[in-house]
């Protein structure tokens, strides 16, 4: 990346950096080591709190000494999806990039510009000696991905600034004002190994090839969910023979839209091909329904060694009927923002992580916390009815959107000034860590704006490169008007 000559190229310069570093979500010692190395090189103040949280503080330029001080804030933990057949250690191994005309991307994998790109803008500005600006803390969250464990985990006093610039959202040209909240539904079925009859053949059935995203920004585009695409499969499937369900693996992240899944069964020698005809039919379905969304979309079937044991039919009939029944996708719209999705749910995994056990991961988010509440209520109906064992965590927070923000009106005329045309001003379905920011800080008063990303939380994720200059110039313009403290 580095002889690519991008522009910013100081921005360029610090991303391509990071992406040597490797920062899974729960697992950010690395990138912690290497914010504490860049702070030291540039004489810059530092401190880790208890949870990993970052923080790397630069005083005002000269004559700027006397405004507000401003919190830049992203978060150096990433998704890491890889294609299945990428050959990638996330633990280990470097993210590797290349351009593809406009857009940044990496070969297999996520490209962790989510939120790397939040995360490299703030060192361009830690490091840079020609900058105008005010006060700066700059805030560096861990665990954002995977639980907002870093948000959650901040305590009062961490940080002092009046203002706050998150810098981890994906549509460069729209200025953020507020968030869903969100919350995690996780069902565990338990189930007895029952011998396959002899005379039945192995199958496997796998889900590949969709577009998949994120839960909140990509949950109103339409796009297919693996898990759901497998079962309804599966169900056909059972309903024309005697069917054995013998594995099943769909999804990963709960904030991730699933895009592969794959099940084993058995069924009788004589029902082979009954199979592979409900296989074509449902393929021909899929690709009608979806052609809009998930031109790539592959669903193969492949003869196997017959296992020895299946899933209990008992279970496996309460397991099917639950995953085709349980909501997954765009609840509700919100009537104050045309537009803006307000209630939604993921159905994001189904693992056999344990002997004995099948795992369903869901996620549930809105704008209004009694739907958010009503949303986990109603998938959790569903499980427990079908014999699963239901909980779900605390959950996250909403910000509620302050139309009235002296930050924001800062943000949209530097917009105007510099572009010519206004930024449009919105909230978001995703779920930003502003909300847990606004409970330990409630005086804060804060916008969220960023360069334009698409497909994160999968390897499709990429980065408009022309637009990262504009975020750049754009936060720089805003820098440079905070006002005085006793403005």
């Amino acid at each position: 990346m580095e002889n690519l000559k991008l522009h910013p190229a100081e921005v360029f310069h610090y991303f391509a950096e990071i992406c040597k570093v490797p920062r899974p979500s729960k697992h950010e010692g690395k990138i912690i080591e290497y914010l504490r190395g860049f702070a030291a090189r540039h004489n810059l103040p530092c401190k880790v709190d208890e949870a990993g949280n970052v923080l790397i503080t630069k005083a005002a330029t000269p004559g700027c000494e006397g405004r507000k001080t401003v919190v830049l804030q992203s978060h150096i933990d990433m998704v890491c999806e890889k294609n299945a057949d990428t050959d990638h250690d996330f633990t280990r191994d470097p993210i590797r990039t290349y351009v593809d005309g406009e857009w940044l991307k990496a070969r297999g994998t996520t490209l962790g510009a989510d939120n790397g790109i939040g995360v490299a803008t703030e060192l361009a500005i830690l490091a840079s000696d020609t900058i105008e600006h005010g006060p700066i803390e700059c805030l560096f969250t861990v665990d954002e991905e995977t639980g907002l464990t870093g948000a959650f985990a901040l305590k009062p006093g961490f940080i002092t600034g009046e203002m706050l610039i998150n810098l981890d959202s994906e549509d460069e040209g729209e200025i953020f004002i507020g968030c869903a909240g969100g919350i995690n539904t996780t069902a565990d079925f338990t189930y007895t190994d029952e011998p396959v009859p002899a005379g039945y053949a192995g199958l496997r059935i796998n889900v590949g090839g969709l577009t998949g995203g994120h839960s909140g920004d990509d949950i109103d585009k339409g796009r297919a969910n693996a898990n759901k695409l497998l079962n309804r499969l599966l169900c056909t499937v059972a309903r024309q023979t005697d069917m054995r369900l013998c594995t099943i693996d769909g999804g990963n992240l709960h904030n991730a839209i699933p895009r592969e899944a794959e099940a084993v069964i058995a069924v009788p020698d004589a029902d082979k091909e009954r199979v592979r005809v409900a296989l074509n039919i449902f393929t021909a379905d899929v690709e009608d329904e979806y052609a809009a969304t998930e031109p790539n979309v592959r669903l193969t079937l492949e003869s196997v060694p017959a296992p020895a044991t299946a899933i209990d039919r008992d279970t496996a009939r309460r397991l099917l009927d639950a995953v085709h029944g349980v909501w997954s996708g765009v609840y509700a719209m919100s009537r104050d923002i045309p537009g803006l999705v307000e209630t939604s749910t993921n159905l994001a995994s189904v693992k056999m992580k344990a002997p004995g056990h099948i795992t369903i991961v869901t996620s549930q988010r809105s704008s209004v916390t009694s739907a958010r509440d009503d949303m986990r209520d109603t998938v959790a109906a569903v499980f427990r009815l079908a014999g699963a064992e239901v909980v779900s965590n605390d959950g996250y927070p909403g910000w509620k959107p302050n139309p009235g923000s002296p930050l924001l009106k800062i943000a949209a005329a530097a917009y105007r000034r510099l572009f010519g045309t206004d930024p449009k001003v919105k909230a978001i379905h995703a779920g930003l860590e502003c909300g847990l920011f606004l409970e330990k800080y409630p005086s804060l008063d804060m916008v969220s704006f960023g360069p334009t990303l698409r497909g994160v939380h999968s390897p499709d994720e990429r980065m408009l490169i022309p637009t990262v200059d504009k975020f750049w110039r754009h936060l720089l313009a805003v820098l440079a008007d905070i006002p005085a403290r006793d403005a």
